[in-house]
């Protein structure tokens, strides 16, 4: 699994002109899902991304009282070594991504994050207000 969290004053999700979903000061976290993760990979994300401090003060996202917006992003596995069209090979089809994301916002919620979504396969814009800027790649595999 490979997650971008991106330290945000707000951030929210657009799907055919409505608000899908919202947050206030927090990150966004674009997880992309590969074939093979599963619940290891969804509990070292969600502490990861609970626990990590990068939030003003030195404090996480749950310390502060900061929201997550969990956003799918298969996009992220993108393979661009050969040619100029992007490999989707590493991403795992919708049907195994889809409930690996949602675990990953369930998580969250769980540990008492605020947590908004993107809409799963959507044609979503993104809005983000970036904050620092703080920008974090975590990588599972690594």
């Amino acid at each position: 699994m490979r997650t971008v969290l991106q330290r945000v004053t707000s951030a929210r999700v657009v799907v055919a002109g409505e608000v899908v979903g919202e947050i206030g000061p927090g990150l966004v976290a674009l997880v992309g899902v590969t074939h093979d993760d599963g619940p290891e990979e969804v509990a070292r994300t969600v502490r990861k991304t609970a626990e990590l401090r990068i939030m003003p003060g030195e404090r996480s996202v749950q310390e502060s009282g900061g929201e997550v917006l969990v956003v799918s992003q298969f996009t992220l596995h993108a393979d661009v070594r050969k040619g100029r069209r992007p490999s989707w090979n590493a991403a795992a089809p919708a049907d195994v991504a889809e409930p690996v994301v949602q675990a990953v916002a369930d998580g969250l919620a769980e540990r008492g994050v605020g947590v908004a979504t993107g809409a799963f396969g959507a044609d979503m814009a993104v809005d983000i207000h970036g904050d620092g800027p703080v920008t974090i790649v975590l990588d599972t595999s690594a």
